[in-house]
């Protein structure tokens, strides 16, 4: 998992946001396309459209949640109660861990203390996504 995370840092110092990365590095394993995962978490980088919201990395875990776990029903939605329950437990583990989940706390804007660098953030979204959502079967 750990080169997983790290592949995830290397993208962002190739000029991939936060979510692009995270989202990127599991896209197969979610069952899509790169080049598609990639321009969708294009305006989520930075705590969305880089107003420091919700963290980045995080979102892109929770897109995983949505890829790797929606039906694709679009007559008649069906996996959305699933997929949002999964997408809480990743918010609250990052939470648990990283100590916020707001990109602006997570930097330390307000108080000068960051919590978590971005990419430790990413390392964190990668593992949370790694553990909840693609899980090994034993």
């Amino acid at each position: 998992m750990e080169e997983r995370s790290e592949k995830a840092v290397a993208l962002m110092k190739d000029g991939y946001n936060c979510a692009q990365a995270v989202a990127c590095v599991f896209a197969e394993e979610a069952g899509a396309d790169k080049a598609t995962v990639f321009r969708i978490a294009e305006g989520f980088g930075s705590g969305m459209g880089t107003m420091q919201g919700v963290c980045g990395a995080l979102v892109g875990a929770v897109m995983l949640a949505g890829l790797s776990r929606s039906t694709a029903h679009l007559e008649h939605p069906d996996s959305k109660p699933q997929t949002a329950a999964l997408a809480r437990t990743l918010m609250k583990a990052f939470e648990q861990e990283a100590g916020a989940i707001y990109c602006k706390d997570l930097k330390g804007v307000a108080t000068g203390k960051p919590l978590l660098s971005c990419h430790d953030c990413v390392r964190l979204a990668c593992r949370l996504a790694a553990r909840e959502v693609f899980p090994v079967k034993a």
